[in-house]
């Protein structure tokens, strides 16, 4: 497995954990997908509602697929193996990733701007200069704005234990290969 997917998985892991108790549990997944929610600009209850549906799916799938000792909430121990398995999770990482997207496209034209792309990304706990190092690497068009397809991309990538690039710009520290 490449180091960056490691480095990947222990950020996200740290992420997810938004109540801090050293697992994720069910309440983590509910704590971050209202304050994603409140972040995101006001736009349709459908969109908001996909979101939280996304992570509550997200936090399914990780406990029947990774709670190996059927105590209800995974620790890290466990989470590393959905980089190992990237298979067993790819629906889930696709319907979290193209609703995060459609979150941050508003208006629906399939660009997402640059703020409403921070203010996503910042919800989700990433640092602030990782999230611009992101935003640049996509290439914004002269509006400063990304294709919705290029972030649902990128996102999928993150989740891919032999991938490196672009997205590895989250991570604190980390080189991002070519």
């Amino acid at each position: 497995m490449r180091k960056e997917a490691i480095q990947r998985v222990a950020l996200v892991f740290s992420l997810l954990d938004a109540n801090g108790n050293g697992v994720l549990d069910e309440e983590d997944f509910t704590l971050m997908g209202d304050r994603v929610v409140a972040a995101a600009p006001p736009i349709a209850l459908q969109a908001k509602e996909r979101l939280r549906a996304a992570f509550a799916l997200y936090w399914t799938t990780l406990r029947d697929e990774l709670d190996a000792d059927g105590d209800g909430v995974v620790s890290f121990e466990e989470y590393q193996a959905c980089v190992l398995s990237p298979e067993r999770f790819s629906a889930t990482v696709t319907e979290f990733a193209e609703a995060l997207a459609a979150l941050g496209d508003p208006d629906g034209d399939g660009l997402i701007e640059r703020p409403v792309f921070v203010a996503l990304m910042t919800a989700i706990g990433f640092a602030l200069p990782n999230i611009h190092a992101l935003f640049d690497a996509f290439e914004p068009d002269q509006d400063d704005r990304v294709e919705v397809r290029t972030w649902v991309e990128a996102i999928k990538d993150y989740y891919a234990p032999d991938k490196a690039g672009i997205a590895d710009h989250l991570v604190p520290d980390a080189t991002p290969a070519a």
